[in-house]
């Protein structure tokens, strides 16, 4: 099974993950807007376990339907690395994909949010795309 490693900017944080993502997708919320200070977040979802390198700050934030995300941050650089979902954290986690900086890594399947998303970002054709969080 093939190991992944994405890391913060400085090299501080790293994540270790297994195998191929179980999907990658980008989120056009305002929430992951302001978190990432991009106009979306682009994720991957690894299976656990997975393995971390350095230290981490965490924030916790409620979504819109009320699950709970612990976000992990380089407290040096301030790289937002990776995150789970409360209460189901065990099972799977999601990683900034620039993290792996891998211009081969597996692109979006899913959109979600697209309520949000800024007029002149273009999706590439075939993707899911939700005006919410289908969750």
């Amino acid at each position: 099974m093939a190991t992944r490693t994405a890391s913060c900017s400085c090299g501080q944080l790293r994540i270790e993950v297994n195998g191929e993502p179980l999907n990658v997708g980008v989120c056009h919320c305002l929430a992951c807007q302001q978190r990432t200070g991009s106009v979306f977040a682009a994720l991957a979802a690894f299976r656990t376990p997975y393995r971390v390198i350095g230290a981490a700050s965490e924030y916790l934030r409620t979504g819109d339907q009320g699950a709970s995300y612990r976000f992990r941050f380089c407290p040096v650089c301030g790289t937002n690395l990776f995150h789970t979902e409360e209460g189901v954290g065990d099972r799977s986690v999601a990683v900034a994909v620039g993290g792996f900086a891998d211009p081969s890594f597996p692109p979006p399947q899913v959109s979600v949010y697209d309520c949000r998303r800024h007029d002149w970002v273009q999706l590439p054709d075939g993707l899911a795309v939700y005006e919410k969080d289908p969750e």
